[in-house]
């Protein structure tokens, strides 16, 4: 008789989303002395993987990822699902929460087909959907022309390589952990700005099971945590969405957390800074510079951040 995992993890059925439900199973494993075989995969198809001729923010945003595993979840099917941070939405459902934060991987994007944002030829053509690297983009690179760009890293690669585009941006983190590390060129983070909680691996269990959150508390990592906390809360304090270009890094800095943020309007030739250092877990802080950061926006990037989430 075959013996029952101790824990069903949800996760989307993509390369990526598979590694990165490999190492979670491998952490709660090392954590709990567990053989493999205690954590099983349910992986899943999910609605923003089905849809790549369009922009997220046209086919129903952030949900689209989280939307199958929120019901398997929901319905007890699965004890967990694993998520890329950057891609769940700011306000969840109650009814969950986040169970544990791992160790946050390189928070870094990299510049495929060229060696530096410098090096890129005139007028050259670059693929992304996400509006925060097209709006950094163009900021810093006006004459730059973006096409749209959706799919897993295969699928983006092969756009590339097909001639649609002369370069385009890839998580750092996501590529490490497709054993794709060398590709491409690492961006300064303190010349481009990644996305809120970029290179974070979630876990998120349900707000009323007490057994998962303790077993998944073994592998959550504090320090992390602190850091995508912080980042979420100024996206909470934005009221920002799919359609909103926010950048932001936040680093452990003496004893302190040290946050920039950036917010650019749609074609980026608007751009708003602020920097603040604060105490790990003074969300107030975040929320006054969010609010500095609206009131030093013109109409064009405000519009952006009404009525959004």
């Amino acid at each position: 008789m075959t013996t029952p995992p101790i824990l069903r993890l949800g996760t989307r059925a993509s390369p990526l989303a598979m590694a990165q439900a490999h190492e979670t199973r491998a952490r709660l494993c090392a954590a709990h002395g567990w053989d493999e075989a205690a954590v099983e995969l349910f992986p899943v198809t999910a609605s923003g993987d089905k849809v790549l001729d369009r922009p997220l923010a046209e086919i129903g945003g952030k949900a689209l990822w989280t939307k199958e595993l929120d019901q398997w979840l929901g319905e007890g099917v699965i004890d967990a699902s694993v998520h890329s941070l950057k891609d769940v939405e700011t306000i969840r459902p109650d009814a969950f929460t986040l169970g544990a934060i791992l160790p946050r991987a390189d928070k870094r994007d990299r510049l495929v087909g060229a060696s530096s944002l410098a090096d890129l030829p005139p007028r050259a053509v670059v693929g992304t959907s996400a509006p925060r690297r097209a709006a950094q983009l163009l900021n810093l690179r006006p004459d730059c022309r973006v096409v749209m760009f959706r799919g897993n890293v295969a699928t983006r690669l092969g756009k590339l390589a097909a001639g649609e585009a002369q370069a385009t941006f890839l998580a750092a983190a996501g590529l490490e952990r497709l054993g794709q590390g060398a590709v491409g060129h690492a961006l300064d983070p303190h010349e481009w700005l990644p996305a809120p909680s970029q290179g974070a691996i979630a876990v998120e269990c349900r707000a009323d099971d007490a057994r998962t959150q303790q077993l998944l508390a073994a592998i959550d990592h504090a320090p992390s945590r602190a850091e995508v906390e912080a980042e979420r809360a100024l996206l909470a304090a934005l009221g920002g969405g799919c359609q909103s270009a926010i950048a932001v890094l936040c680093n452990h800095a003496g004893g302190e957390l040290d946050l920039r943020a950036a917010l650019f309007s749609p074609d980026g030739a608007e751009r708003v800074d602020a920097q603040i250092r604060f105490a790990a877990g003074n969300l107030r802080a975040v929320e006054q510079l969010a609010a500095d950061l609206l009131s030093r926006s013109s109409p064009a990037i405000r519009a952006l951040f009404e009525g959004q989430e």
